[in-house]
């Protein structure tokens, strides 16, 4: 972790990155710009940072297809985090599971099914049977189930997404987009990091049926660990990958492609241009000071502050020493003052160009002090007004 350092009157920190940047060569950025891509829109994200790397068409509504399912896993991932559902739970498989058209885990009508075998079915078979069984259980219905799925999107920030279904069957007012599409994987892997390890598996085995992976990229590039393939006549062939290599993370997103080939074959490109050019930096730990401030009437004197997660970057390669981190620091910051509080920023540029802006937060409560201290902050707060006049 790198320290900020104190400049001395002023409320702000500032940094740079490495001591020896300010005698360094002022390199241009010279990122080539992104492969073409033949898709109808497609997105590149790096996982940490959420930082896009290319992009088009990426606001675009589309139908998902099958890549409907990764929201439909991530609502079952989290009812089973909140203890409302359970792996080993039962689920009965209705009519409606058993005769829904298209990919299929070949459930039975009537037959009782683990919970994470029919999960197994929906990730690694894409089974559109396993999807009804899984929203029918949960919601009653697979209406009821859409409205979850919606409720949750929302929650995430996926602006343009409307679900009408559990599986992708086409359906009128059911879209999504790549950069939305993005925002849900990243949000997948980062809150159930046990359970994407399913998206990795090549092949699942059901009533005496092997069937394989449609990802082909899960085949071709050990680097890809998921996470999910999508066709209908629609949306055409589509892909959401996912790569970690060297302890950085991308996601791609392909929708549209004219074939399975195409469709892996595009991802790979974008994944590829992303790790050649690009590399991530943790810069700052979550929940650890960074600054400590002055805080007036309170039952202490300072208040630690720091930010609410990790603060990681994406920057064109070769360019770490150029970064440079401020940190502004709210002024007469008065006590009561809550865990988490927003009393500043920190603000990390390259080349004068926000590459990261994140809140800093109080890291812990300052309550009150007593009635003296009160009394004392305040006469020296007008001390310090009136010398400042």
């Amino acid at each position: 972790m790198i320290p900020f350092k104190k400049f001395p009157v002023f409320l702000f920190f500032s940094l740079l990155i490495a001591a020896n940047a300010a005698n360094a060569e002022d390199a241009e950025l010279s990122t080539p710009a992104a492969p073409t891509i033949a898709a109808s829109a497609y997105i590149l994200m790096n996982y940490d940072s959420g930082k896009v790397l290319a992009e088009n068409n990426a606001d675009v509504k589309l139908a998902p297809a099958s890549l409907t399912k990764i929201m439909s896993v991530y609502v079952v991932f989290r009812e089973i985090s909140n203890g409302h559902l359970h792996l080993d739970d039962l689920v009965t498989i209705s009519q409606k599971a058993w005769e829904t058209p298209g990919s299929r885990m070949f459930v039975e009508v009537g037959n009782q099914v683990k919970v994470e075998d029919l999960l197994k079915g929906v990730i690694i078979q894409s089974g559109n049977d396993a999807s009804v069984a899984l929203a029918e259980h949960i919601a009653g219905d697979e209406s009821t189930f859409a409205d979850m799925m919606n409720q949750h999107a929302e929650r995430l920030g996926m602006k343009n997404s409307h679900f009408q279904d559990s599986n992708g069957l086409p359906i009128d007012n059911h879209y999504t987009t790549a950069r939305d599409l993005a925002i849900l994987t990243r949000a997948l892997i980062k809150e159930f990091p046990d359970y994407y390890r399913w998206f990795s598996q090549k092949e699942f085995t059901f009533n005496n049926i092997v069937q394989h992976n449609r990802n082909q990229l899960l085949s071709r590039d050990e680097t890809v660990d998921g996470v999910k393939t999508g066709f209908t006549d629609a949306a055409g062939y589509c892909l959401v990958a996912s790569a970690l290599r060297n302890n950085m993370r991308l996601i791609s997103v392909v929708m549209g492609a004219s074939s399975p080939n195409a469709r892996a074959n595009e991802n790979q490109n974008l994944l590829n241009y992303g790790f050649r050019f690009f590399e991530a930096h943790k810069l700052y730990s979550g929940k650890t000071s960074l600054a400590e401030a002055r805080i007036w009437k309170g039952d202490t004197k300072n208040v630690q502050l720091g930010l609410a997660e990790d603060l990681y970057v994406s920057i064109p390669r070769r360019h770490y020493n150029d970064l440079k981190a401020v940190i502004n620091i709210d002024k007469k910051i008065t006590a009561p003052v809550k865990e988490g509080t927003k009393l500043g920023t920190v603000n990390v540029t390259l080349k004068d160009e926000v590459v990261a802006n994140k809140d800093l937060i109080a890291l812990k409560s300052v309550e009150q002090g007593n009635i003296l201290q009160r009394i004392y902050d305040s006469a020296m707060m007008l001390l310090e007004k009136s010398d400042g006049q």
